[in-house]
């Protein structure tokens, strides 16, 4: 039922602008309206702060179903869970009641601010400093690669309280838009996901009550970690929607387009190619749904191991068949594969991106490797 009602929101009320939002490198505001009005912007946030309190395999699915007609526009759910859950996982009551409640009303969104100019895979090895003053912090430092940046109201940061101790003097804290020093760069001009602007973010003197860290001092770095071991589930959803998307617009495409008589689709070697397509995308899928029902479980308490590797399985192994598939997809097509007037070169341009951010897939077969089950 969910992933019907999504299926029909998403054909009716946000493919029709996919397009342009690509094309104008413009925020998916239809698409951000439409998710809110039926509150599928944040599912991930608990009841007992206004959310959907749906689980880890229910927001996949949104995501996926949104992804699977425009990429860019579900990155609004993703990051949204992307930038809060390190409250949801860290935050103390207070925390959570401040910032969950507008979030699940859809009055603001939420991003995270882990990556910096000299700090990318080696994010332990960031520069951004937030230094203790009374009943405060102040934090200067640049981030990169924002997600959502600008539009956001809130930003999860990760700062250094301690440089001494590496990723054990790094902590995170909640910072908003309107806190006097932050500002923005001008948005990335990038291959793919045109409509999610990425932006740097810039803290001057930023100067934030004490009580916006998110948990203890020095746990900032643990708390990202814990984070991306349940949000790279979502990144597989995403890359999982672009796929299926993807294969859905050549399969009918193939079935019209004839030559040599007849249907494309009636061609051994196009059949064979569409096969394998569906064949990894179902294999993702299950590695992709799997993890989630493992993220759910720890994030229940189930205290199980082997988050950490079926996360970056998942995401890994989904975003490698995204690419694949969507540049298959493109074959199929042609020529017009090749052109903006089919939707499946934008698919292959936002399919990129899922092998990089939230880890590279280098860095996932890094992670998995250490984390073997």
């Amino acid at each position: 039922m969910l992933r019907d009602a999504v299926r029909s929101l998403a054909e009716a009320k946000i493919a029709p602008y996919a397009a342009a939002v690509d094309e104008e490198a413009r925020f998916p505001r239809e698409a951000l309206d439409a998710l809110v009005a039926n509150d599928l912007h944040a599912v991930h946030v608990p009841e007992e702060f206004g959310g959907a309190g749906a689980d880890a395999l229910a927001t996949v699915v949104v995501i996926e179903e949104v992804a699977r007609v425009c990429a860019s526009s579900s990155l609004i759910p993703a990051v949204n869970k992307l930038g809060s859950l390190p409250v949801i996982l860290s935050g103390s009551e207070a925390l959570k009641k401040k910032y969950l409640a507008p979030l699940a009303k859809g009055d603001a969104m939420f991003s995270y601010c882990l990556s910096e100019p000299d700090a990318g895979s080696d994010a332990a090895g960031m520069k951004t400093k937030a230094v203790r003053d009374g009943d405060h912090y102040v934090l200067n430092g640049v981030k990169r690669w924002i997600t959502n940046a600008g539009e956001s109201e809130y930003y999860t940061v990760m700062a250094v309280t301690d440089p001494a101790k590496r990723s054990k003097g790094i902590s995170a804290f909640v910072v908003e838009k309107s806190d006097e020093g932050v500002s923005f760069g001008a948005p990335e001009k990038k291959l793919g996901i045109k409509g999610s602007p990425t932006r740097e973010v810039y803290l001057d003197n930023v100067r934030i009550p004490a009580d916006r860290m998110i948990g203890e001092e020095g746990t900032g770095f643990a708390t990202a970690m814990k984070t991306l071991d349940h949000t790279r589930i979502t990144i597989a959803a995403q890359a999982l929607g672009i796929a299926q998307g993807a294969l859905d617009y050549a399969k009918g495409y193939v079935q019209e387009r004839k030559q040599f008589g007849k249907p494309i689709a009636d061609f051994q070697g196009v059949q064979f190619m569409l096969a394998d397509m569906a064949m990894k995308i179902e294999a993702a899928r299950q590695l992709t749904y799997a993890a989630a029902a493992k993220s759910e479980r720890v994030a229940a308490g189930g205290g199980e191991g082997g988050l950490t590797f079926q996360g970056a399985a998942a995401k890994c192994f989904a975003s490698d068949v995204a690419m694949e598939v969507t540049t298959d997809a493109v074959q199929l097509l042609g020529g017009y594969g090749y052109t903006r007037d089919y939707p499946v070169e934008r698919m292959m341009r936002d399919a990129k991106i899922t092998q990089i951010y939230e880890g590279t897939n280098q860095v996932q077969r890094i992670v998995m490797a250490r984390n073997l089950p």
